[in-house]
């Protein structure tokens, strides 16, 4: 299939994830296309622009862990700061802060308030960092080209120079990320307020923000320019202006795409590293045994990487509380299957997958969701990916409790099952699936050592260098040492580059 097509549907991650309807990228790469093209750019160039511009905010996962430590609601702060001309201090004082303070959950604004004075530098710093160096990664590993990883590393770049994480200015930043931007602010801005406020917006951060020629081309013609992109489902119009050669998925490279966006929302925070592909390993094996077809079997595969990619839509904040949820916080994790499913339905080719995804936290009894399925509406495979998930989920620390050894993840398993609520059959092939599976030879990416992988693992966690020191018994000065060293071996700068390098290595089990 399509490559473009796979990820039109996956840009509603990025969308979800930034707290923005989902179509925010679409139309963003619609707009961006026609500047390219205004702009005299060639064909290839534009496909860069046209793949950057869908994944944009592909990152956004990246920095949740952080931002929830000092924040209780991530998608306010995004919101805000897209909102925001931060190179004018009254915008700060008299809009940002304001915004989130009054978007803030009861008795949060304290704490928000006082988060935003404290720490907004070192918030924003590592935001951009890890946005930037994960989007790229993502795009290198589904095969875009070099021109889309370079244009998303310098997504929040400033014209004038005051941008990140490089702090370069001008002409000096990727044209695919300059752009990006201007189609970027334009279409958040027109959805506010219109063709005239995008302008005014555009105009504003011209300089700044923004190249100034991009901006003026915007200018003289933003009607023209969004109207196309406006109203509706826009996926087949936005196909119908992916540059020639079209870039096609083989069924190997389509997988590979839905591990990776599996893998980008389990980076919302450490405690779901590695979730999505043991999920579906534990899967595939289970209708393995249970002797269903290869085309079950693969079903199984691609279903288990993405089916909590919904989860992006849910603060952080609700993923990572440490005691027992509100009605309305339950409510939002109830929804992240219906999610699932929506995202996934968005591509006609992954539309099969859609369907198995929304039902995985069914049960047979129907005290699941989202959709409150019983035995009859549930698929065998269906039944091994819903026992599989919790098997994982049962192994795994979670916030509010360590990880259960396996012997006693199996008994809970097996009192699902007399209860009523798994499939007998799914719980004993899910077992035997982790109990007997082969556990493959430690590779060693990057030259690392056992000890540096050690690392990586707690780095990938969230803990601190004095953690790490701590749990090592070494002193922090040689823990800040390892860190560093293992980050200039694998090539990264953040805590979330090191995860995905680590969940794409399989060093996290």
């Amino acid at each position: 299939m399509r490559l473009a097509e796979l990820l039109v549907g996956f840009s509603a991650v990025a969308d979800l994830g930034m707290g923005l309807p989902i179509g925010e990228a679409a139309r963003t790469a619609m707009v961006a296309v026609n500047l390219a093209r205004s702009a005299g750019c060639p064909e290839p160039e534009v496909s860069d622009v046209f793949f950057a511009a869908l994944l944009q905010h592909i990152g956004c996962t990246a920095y949740a862990h952080e931002v929830t430590e000092l924040f209780a609601d991530e998608f306010s702060i995004k919101r805000a700061g897209l909102a925001t001309d931060f190179t004018r201090q009254s915008e700060i004082i008299f809009s940002y802060l304001p915004r989130i303070t009054r978007e803030a959950p009861a008795g949060e604004r304290l704490r928000t308030i006082r988060s935003a004075l404290l720490h907004s530098r070192r918030m924003t710093e590592g935001y951009m960092l890890a946005n930037c160096e994960t989007a790229s990664i993502i795009a290198g590993r589904i095969g875009l080209p070099d021109g889309v990883g370079s244009g998303l590393l310098d997504v929040f770049e400033w014209w004038n120079g005051g941008g990140g994480p490089k702090r370069i200015r001008g002409e000096r930043i990727s044209l695919v990320a300059r752009l990006v931007n201007v189609a970027g602010y334009a279409v958040y801005f027109d959805r506010v307020g219109g063709p005239e406020m995008a302008a005014r917006a555009i105009d504003q951060r011209s300089g700044g923000y923004l190249d100034p020629g991009i901006a003026a081309d915007f200018r003289r013609r933003p009607r023209q320019l969004l109207e196309p992109a406006g109203g509706g489902d826009l996926s087949d119009r936005l196909l119908a202006t992916e540059p020639r050669p079209h870039a096609m998925a083989e069924p190997a490279a389509t997988e590979q795409v839905l591990r990776v966006f599996g893998e980008t929302v389990d980076l919302k925070t450490p405690f779901l590293h590695g979730h999505s592909a043991a999920v579906s390993a534990l899967a595939a094996g289970a209708c393995r045994s249970l002797g269903l077809g290869d085309d079950q079997v693969a079903l199984a595969r691609r279903v288990g990487f993405v089916q909590d990619i919904g989860r992006v839509a849910v603060p952080n904040a609700i993923w990572e509380h440490r005691g027992s949820l509100g009605s309305d916080a339950w409510m939002q994790v109830r929804l992240h299957a219906y999610h699932s499913e929506q995202i996934l339905a968005r591509c006609a080719p992954l539309q099969p997958l859609a369907a198995v995804a929304g039902r995985h936290h069914d049960r047979l009894d129907g005290s699941g969701y989202h959709r409150g399925a019983t035995a009859a509406q549930l698929s065998m495979t269906a039944r091994v990916l819903g026992a599989a998930d919790v098997r994982q989920a049962l192994v795994s620390e979670r916030p509010w409790r360590p990880a259960h050894p396996p012997h006693r993840a199996a008994a809970l398993l097996r009192a699902e099952a007399n209860a009523g609520r798994l499939d007998h059959d799914a719980v004993r092939a899910v077992i035997a699936a982790a109990e007997g599976g082969t556990v493959p030879a430690r590779t060693r990416p990057a030259g690392l050592t056992d000890r540096q992988i050690e690392v990586l693992r707690l780095v990938a966690r969230g803990l601190s260098n004095r953690a790490i020191s701590e749990l090592l018994v070494i002193s922090p000065r040689t823990a800040e040492h390892h860190v560093q060293d293992v980050y200039a071996r694998i090539g990264v700068s953040s805590r979330a580059a090191a995860a995905m390098f680590a969940m794409s290595h399989g060093l996290l089990t």
